[in-house]
């Protein structure tokens, strides 16, 4: 699974279990219908005004979204998060 991929998949799954269509998504985003489609896909790379226009719309931040993205990836891969200590 790409980044791309895990991506796409947290913005789908966040947006059906807000029961929004993709159209409504692109209007409370301020993006395109067609970009949240390929955003979803995989095919696209959301910039980080994008993440942040998502999460603005999903009512979370935007490292929430980031976190879910890691931990699909984490577990597709099989790996686990290990704490760094400063």
């Amino acid at each position: 699974m790409t980044i791309e991929e895990a991506f796409g998949e947290v913005i789908r799954e966040l947006r059906k279990a807000n029961r929004i269509s993709q159209e409504k998504l692109a209007d409370i985003s301020n993006l395109d219908r067609s970009f949240i489609s390929l955003l979803e896909c995989g095919h696209k790379q959301p910039s980080l005004i994008t993440i942040f226009q998502l999460a603005k719309a999903f009512n979370i931040s935007a490292s929430k979204i980031m976190s879910l993205v890691e931990k699909k990836i984490s577990k597709q891969m099989g790996i686990k998060k290990k704490s760094v200590k400063a």
